[in-house]
């Protein structure tokens, strides 16, 4: 599906029926990441599964991006979709938004998953890091990008001996625009520290991170989790920072657990 919101086409995928659950995909990813929560998840749950903008079907304007900006984009896709409230899962990019989401509208947020992410904010080296990446994309496209983010998006494991898993995320970074990738990167180095906003989460929230992960690692995703009131972390085995595709059965079965539990 597709509409006109917040000034852009914006392109989701709706499936299933219950309790609305709205995926936000990581860097630079797509929403089709998510297919594993679509088939695993729409029995149970109304699943939402967002492009961000820049990425997918959704427009890819050369311009400014900033996480409040792409928080605005799926508050007003909340309203056009009629839902006043929502569980919200985002992984690493995903993440960040959700954070943004949750300091400027907390009353749309039911509840949180938060996989592969950080609260911190960039450090200068991986601001500059961000701004080489983005002249990389510019010079060398998408491909180039696809190189430089797959070891540190999947387990050697994953990279090794899941050809499939490996082969298809290549070919998701491969096709985003270069503008989306860019704007990506601008909006997480600029994006604000969000450790003080912690400690005033007060839905439930679970955190979730691969066992392999070098992008989040784990000891620092549970530090996160313990200074969110009453927040529990699973780690995911056999995965690296994208859990949800490496591990999808163990990766639905935490937040089918949780979604359980606050539901009593």
């Amino acid at each position: 599906m597709k509409a006109r919101i917040n000034g852009i086409d914006l392109a989701w995928s709706d499936d299933g029926h219950g309790p609305p659950l709205v995926f936000l995909h990581a860097f630079p990813l797509n929403r089709t990441m998510w297919d594993p929560q679509v088939a695993g998840l729409a029995h149970r749950h109304r699943v939402i599964t967002v492009d961000l903008r820049g990425h997918g079907e959704s427009d890819a304007p050369l311009w400014r991006y900033t996480l409040d900006g792409f928080a605005d984009d799926i508050k007003h896709l909340l309203e056009h979709l009629g839902l006043a409230r929502a569980t919200f899962v985002g992984l690493s990019m995903g993440g960040y938004i959700l954070f943004e989401m949750y300091r400027r509208y907390p009353g749309m947020v039911h509840a949180l998953a938060l996989a592969d992410t950080r609260a911190a904010a960039d450090t200068p080296d991986a601001g500059a890091a961000r701004f080489s990446m983005a002249q990389v994309a510019y010079r060398r496209g998408a491909a180039a990008i696809a190189d430089l983010m797959l070891p540190k998006l999947l387990s050697p494991r994953t990279l090794e001996h899941r050809a499939d898993v490996r082969d298809r995320v290549r070919a998701i970074i491969a096709g985003a625009p270069v503008s989306g990738i860019a704007g990506d990167l601008m909006a997480m180095a600029e994006r604000p520290d969000s450790t003080p906003l912690l400690p005033r989460i007060t839905v439930p929230t679970l955190a979730l991170v691969g066992e392999d992960d070098r992008a989040s690692p784990p000891d620092e995703v549970e530090a996160m989790a313990r200074h969110i009131p009453g927040a529990t972390c699973v780690r995911i085995t056999h995965a690296g920072h994208l859990s949800n595709l490496e591990n999808p059965d163990a990766f639905n079965a935490a937040l089918l657990k949780f979604c359980d539990g606050k539901a009593r």
